[in-house]
């Protein structure tokens, strides 16, 4: 008996995507199946690019299929087709954008704007289409650590919206492209809330898989405002080991989670110090403190990022590490945290957001 379609189907659905929970099958990321003889091939379509568990999912689809009789050879092909997260606000503001990600953290001085950039380059390095806005609207860093300076803005010709400025495959837009180096932004809430709107009502942003939208510290008027105005897919909070700084990412977990917006995670920054000629660890802040914090609080810890000079250097020469020294210990870490936070997004967009809580893969 020839081998069949619905044998291959059937060996599939044995395999189940770690974070989904599902199987493949169910889950309709099987595509293009044929079977000619013991000639077997299909797409693996993934729910995202950056997906974290990719070659897991393609090696486990890869043993179940060859362990049927008469199978003669195997291609598995991997595809992704971004999932998108767009609760129900009815805000037709971004409404080409996929998936809205927050990057915030409790204080200042945390790395807050380092984690997003490095964030959004790491996405666009997977193969996804990404934008970085910068709202951090009393101190933009965004434009410094991308190596962008503040000048004319174009105009998109179909559209006359502002063209947000390009680099290293992101669309970017922030305060510092509108307010001349060195002055001062003084603003009370209703201003705050009008210039939030001018970034997503005026500018075009066109289509995109990820915004990773990078919030000043706190919990204060913009965070307000993006929540009221745009629909959050979710938050990424960025703290760094002290408790101090974990006290006040612990108010920002609670301030969205107020808001009704998921939080994919916690990211320690600046976790541990590796020194790069006797390679001794030395834990300058501490450590372990969000991953702890993380579990108390029921969310996905995504990572720690090391304290390194080739992070600060990259950021002072106008590129992101992860951009500028990609084989670093440090855009690895990044690179990793993006994977997790893509894969907390698509549990959201596929299971929705109560299986944030349930579906937490661990982090080595």
């Amino acid at each position: 008996m020839s081998l069949t379609s619905e044998q291959v189907l059937q060996a599939l659905s044995a395999v189940n995507d770690p974070e989904l929970g599902r199987d493949v099958v169910t889950l309709g990321m099987i595509k293009d199946l044929t079977v000619q003889g013991g000639k077997v091939r299909f797409t693996l379509e993934l729910t995202t690019p950056a997906c974290p568990v990719k070659e897991e999912l393609k090696a486990s689809c890869q043993q179940a299929v060859a362990a049927l009789a008469g199978v003669e050879s195997l291609t598995v092909e991997l595809s992704a087709r971004q999932r998108a997260t767009r609760p129900a606000l009815g805000s037709e503001l971004a409404r080409e954008v996929k998936n809205l990600l927050a990057v915030a953290s409790g204080k200042g001085g945390v790395g807050k704007s380092t984690v997003a950039s490095n964030l959004a380059c790491a996405l666009a390095a997977e193969g996804a289409r990404v934008g970085l806005l910068d709202l951090d609207v009393y101190g933009p860093s965004i434009p410094a650590l991308l190596g962008l300076k503040h000048g004319e803005l174009a105009y998109h010709e179909d559209t006359q919206l502002v063209a947000p400025m390009e680099k290293f495959g992101l669309k970017i837009m922030s305060m510092g492209f509108l307010v001349p180096p060195g002055q001062s932004v003084i603003w009370r809430g209703p201003m705050l809330h009008g210039q939030v709107d001018f970034f997503f009502r005026k500018v075009h942003w066109g289509e995109l898989d990820y915004l990773v939208v990078d919030l000043p510290p706190g919990t204060g008027d913009v965070q307000l405002s993006l929540s009221q105005l745009v629909p959050l897919g979710g938050a990424v909070v960025v703290s760094t080991p002290q408790d101090v700084a974990l006290g006040v990412a612990t108010k920002a977990i609670n301030m969205f989670e107020k808001l009704k917006v998921p939080v994919l995670g916690l990211v320690e920054n600046m976790s541990y110090y590796a020194c790069p000629h006797c390679h001794q660890r030395d834990d300058v802040f501490g450590h372990g403190g969000a991953r702890e914090t993380a579990s108390k609080l029921g969310v996905a810890f995504l990572g720690e990022i090391p304290l390194n000079s080739q992070v600060r250097q990259a950021g002072d020469e106008g590129a992101p590490v992860v951009v500028a020294r990609p084989d670093s210990a440090a855009a690895q870490a990044f690179r990793a945290c993006a994977r997790l936070t893509a894969g907390r997004l698509s549990v959201a967009a596929v299971e929705g957001t109560d299986a944030l809580k349930s579906n937490l893969l661990p982090v080595p």
